[in-house]
């Protein structure tokens, strides 16, 4: 039988007077939505990035995907000192790099250390300068001290970066094109090697994993459509990520099951408030007056308007409706409001000339991007917004925005002189902290991912307060305070979560998805 079964096989030999018996291993083959950019946790870039990353390496503190606990399989005890400026680690013993090198506390320095290098050119420790100051090994208690810029009330969350192995490189200033991005080296679950149409993943025994599936095939998956024709006919044993219109063929099945898959991801339409037009808070109310939310998602993600658990939830300000930071008491705008969309243009000096909106003297044109990938989750969603915005009397232009245009310029500020508004979506893994998205861009690095360089102070003061808090409640009140203000001033839209399911046959058992991470507690899965 073929081994992704993980069945026996026996060959007889002569006459049958003697046989070998050739045991095979639980192989599993999926589909991805593209193979991995790179295997360097550090230049980690895309979703699909974070989820391969995932299985070759440790992140030093993750959340469970049972209980949302912080937990480690590398520390076994934690000491927050100088009141959560910095954070003694005790390592475990026994844990080996995939090389057979012992991992140790220099491994979690060095990791630090390559981070605040100037000279590693990484998206995934820009992060981390902002609230890591260094590291100390304490060897003779097998021990690393890391020290933040100011006290956390949870400094472990501020350490859930992927721990690479010092030996493996010859200084701390990290390349992105060494071999080491195809060839990792890590202490996860699996060992992971990137070819040009695959990802291998093989089992690694070790003193703090120990995989139940021998092998693991990654490949991208292209048609949407052939995915899960091929997952039906055990051409493969998992996708994952099956868009809403393919999920009925799914669900009908006895074989295979549709899988929640927690992105801790919202949808927003960012607007730019250096426009003209768009500098009038008014105008920004009235585009979310203009902007009908049912009927998006009933014609880009197929959502049925009777459906009482529809894949996608709406959301009123930057945290999901799950997320303790998310405030309730905002409520969503289902259904665009004509009348009070004229009624704050009108207030904004505007008026209508033949159905167009005029302020200034000139047509309210707006310029729209799209991060083009999402076009797969939500189809046609850019030019669906687009054309709600030119009933409702603005003119707009639409585009769409590569994937690596999109990270490299669009998220980082560069877009403000080319785009009105851009629509994407944000992803969170074990920190939820949006300031980076809302915070004033400084020299200091504040501001970071602020798409079009929004400056407000009194955001800016709520900010500051979720910086200084001490406990849950006050970093909650911050954000809850912070949710509430967005809403009413609108740099962003906020349009919804969308639910991600993937596809799994039944005979992989145990498969826990951990949200964002997804193979996080992949030790559990078998076949």
């Amino acid at each position: 039988k073929h081994s992704r079964h993980g069945w026996g096989r026996a060959l007889l030999v002569g006459a049958g007077l003697a046989s070998t018996v050739v045991l095979m291993g639980a192989e599993i083959s999926y589909y991805e939505e593209a193979l991995p950019s790179t295997m360097n946790p550090l230049f980690a870039r895309t979703m699909v990035d974070f989820r391969s990353h995932e299985l070759v390496f440790d992140r030093l503190f993750y959340r469970s995907a049972i209980t949302n606990e912080l937990k480690s399989r590398l520390v076994q005890s934690f000491e927050r000192m100088e009141g959560g400026q910095s954070l003694k680690l005790v390592l475990k013993e026994g844990i080996k790099w995939h090389d057979g090198k012992k991992f140790g506390p220099e491994d979690i320095c060095f990791t630090v250390d390559a981070m605040l290098d100037p000279g590693t050119p990484s998206p995934i420790a820009k992060g981390y300068r902002e609230a890591i100051t260094g590291c100390q090994v304490l060897n003779k208690e097998n021990a690393a001290v890391v020290s933040f810029v100011k006290p956390y009330h949870e400094p472990r969350e501020r350490v859930a970066f992927s721990v690479l192995p010092k030996h493996a490189f010859q200084g701390t200033a990290v390349s992105p094109d060494l071999d080491f991005s195809s060839r990792p080296v890590g202490t996860g679950p699996m060992k992971g090697s990137k070819g040009r149409r695959e990802v291998k993943f093989t089992a690694f025994g070790n003193g703090h994993h120990n995989a139940k599936i021998d092998v693991l095939s990654q490949a991208e998956g292209g048609d949407p459509f052939v995915q899960v024709r091929t997952v039906l006919n055990e051409g493969v044993q998992g996708v994952i990520s099956v868009s809403p219109p393919l999920r009925p063929e799914i669900a009908a099945s006895d074989d295979v099951a549709l899988k929640s898959y927690d992105l801790r991801s919202w949808w927003f339409i960012a607007l730019n408030t250096n426009s003209p037009a768009l500098s009038n808070v008014k105008v920004r109310q009235a585009i979310d007056h203009t902007i009908d939310r049912n009927k998006l998602r009933e014609l880009t993600i197929g959502v049925d308007p009777a459906d009482t658990n529809p894949p996608c939830e709406f959301v009123s300000g930057p945290f999901v409706q799950s997320s303790p930071y998310y405030n309730r008491s905002v409520k969503v705008r289902p259904n665009a409001d004509r009348t009070k969309a004229g009624q704050l243009m009108t207030e904004a000096g505007a008026s209508q000339q033949a159905g167009r909106w005029i302020l200034g003297g000139q047509a309210v044109t707006l310029r729209i991007g799209m991060n083009a990938p999402l076009d797969s989750e939500a189809q046609d969603l850019l030019n669906q917004i687009g054309n709600q915005l030119q009933e409702g009397g603005f003119d707009r232009q639409v585009f769409r925005i590569a994937q690596d245009e999109w990270t490299m310029q669009s998220v980082t500020g560069r877009h403000v002189d080319k785009y009105d508004a851009l629509i994407g979506k944000w992803s969170f893994g074990v920190v939820e902290d949006v300031n980076s998205m809302f915070h004033t861009r400084t020299e200091d690095g504040q501001g970071s991912l602020n798409i079009f360089n929004y400056s407000n102070a009194e955001v800016d003061s709520i900010l500051q307060r979720f910086d200084a808090a001490r406990t849950d409640t006050e970093a909650q009140d911050a954000y809850h305070a912070l949710h509430e203000f967005l809403a009413e001033d609108l740099p962003y839209i906020f349009l919804w979560k969308l639910d991600t399911k993937s596809a799994w046959r039944n005979e992989v058992r145990n498969n826990t998805i951990s949200p964002y991470f997804y193979f996080t507690e992949f030790d559990g899965w078998s076949l």
